[in-house]
């Protein structure tokens, strides 16, 4: 079966995370969201309808991914997939297969999670004709209710984090083929719930609570001696853990660094908080580095719930705990501290103020004791991006830079799909 994964105008709520990269490579689980897309599909072939601004990032990576691509999409039948859908289990039954009930919406709570499509719907299909296509499709098809969940904002990955990797842990065969050995860890908890590659280093004295879920540590990963990891939790392929306190619902992405305490979080690929100090139910781009001492407080000390500054205006997340959703390539001086409900954009710069830093501080802009201040020297900020990254085996990429820089020169592509996501009256 082929996949094409689109993105549309609610894209944008999941914002600073989905300035540099598609919606569809955020994390929840264990996985991306393409990745439990694919995989409930049994998708043979996956391809892209996005914005200009990340499809050359999608092209890079994979030249042979199809990406915007209309002679691609003409040629066979194609399930088109909402990239916000956090596709469900796949049933007992094995993959679905929607084509087989002929052309219609998959859709949850009235939202799109999917349309199938046959080939001479397809046709008049193109980058450009989406929206008209997708008006069309909303008026004419029929509608399947299917399961799963479509996010539109950073902190319902958060939430759907501890069960995700559950659900994911069910579904890799993988997982379960390695065994608990005694001497690889002290173990409380049921054994078959505890998974480490033969390829991780896991030093002595470390403690792996299964009681809530599964444990899983990754292939080449590290974890030091006096870490507790608390399932459901995921500690990524190469990432090294120093000594940390990994509470559930916590998912540490491939090749981070982490010490310190953390509790329901997400952090992507290579970010950096070595140090002591707390961070609880955030969301961590990739790149981050969190300083020394940089504490984030996830609950309000009236308990009420926690609201977000979005765009200047207070978005109401009805949660009591919610932390920071923080963009690539942000770094924090010694000693900050990150009030609940706080969003940092992309290449941002945070020192320490003697008090909270303000919950809002946009993409390339630095905070300090001198008050906010535009970082407008984007050359000098992408060469230091580079140096750090070559630090750690890797480099900024003309496809990376391109959308770093479009990030930095408004807040979302002009070119973003904008479609309407309920079926009208």
């Amino acid at each position: 079966m082929r996949i094409c994964v689109y993105e549309d105008r609610h894209v944008r709520g999941l914002e600073p995370l989905t300035l540099t990269r598609p919606a569809s490579d955020l994390i929840c689980g264990l996985d991306t969201l393409a990745q439990k897309q694919a995989r409930y599909f049994a998708a043979c072939t996956a391809g892209h309808l996005c914005r200009a601004s990340v499809a050359e990032l999608i092209r890079a990576r994979d030249p042979l991914c199809p990406v915007n691509d209309t002679a691609w999409l003409h040629s066979a039948p194609t399930v088109l997939v909402n990239a916000r859908w956090v596709a469900p289990p796949r049933p007992a039954a094995g993959a679905p297969n929607p084509l087989d009930e002929g052309t219609h919406l998959g859709t949850v709570n009235g939202e799109i999670a999917y349309i199938a499509l046959d080939v001479p719907r397809l046709q008049a299909l193109t980058p450009d004709t989406f929206e008209k296509c997708y008006e069309e499709w909303l008026r004419t098809l029929p509608i399947r209710e299917v399961s799963g969940t479509l996010v539109r904002r950073p902190w319902e990955l958060i939430d759907l984090n501890g069960s995700e990797i559950v659900h994911d842990f069910e579904e890799k065969a993988d997982l379960h083929l390695t065994r608990y050995t005694a001497s690889a860890v002290s173990l409380v908890g049921p054994p078959e719930r505890l998974f480490i590659d033969p390829t991780a280093r896991v030093d002595p004295m470390v403690v792996a609570d299964t009681t809530n879920g599964p444990v899983v540590i990754g292939a080449g990963a590290s974890v030091q001696a006096f870490t507790r990891l608390e399932g459901p939790c995921g500690i990524g392929a190469g990432a090294m853990v120093f000594g940390a306190k990994i509470r559930g619902g916590t998912t540490v992405g491939p090749n981070c660094r982490v010490g310190g305490e953390v509790e329901c979080s997400i952090l992507l690929g290579y970010a950096n908080k070595y140090h002591e100090g707390f961070l609880g139910h955030s969301y961590v781009g990739e790149w981050v580095n969190l300083a020394a001492g940089t504490h984030t407080s996830d609950l309000r000390f009236d308990y009420r719930p926690v609201t977000v500054p979005v765009d200047g205006v207070e978005v109401a997340t009805g949660r009591t705990k919610v932390g920071a959703v923080i963009g690539d390539h942000v770094r924090t001086g010694l000693g900050v501290l990150l009030d609940c409900g706080s969003l940092i954009g992309p290449f941002a710069q945070v020192m320490p103020y003697g008090g909270f830093s303000p919950r809002a501080i946009p993409g390339f802009h630095r905070f300090g004791v001198g008050g906010m201040k535009e970082l407008t020297d984007i050359d000098r900020l992408l060469a230091t991006a580079d140096v750090m990254m070559r630090r750690r085996g890797q480099h900024l990429t003309a496809g990376l830079e391109a959308i770093y820089r479009a990030a930095a020169s408004r807040p979302i592509a002009e070119d973003a799909t904008v479609i309407p996501l309920r079926r009208t009256a």
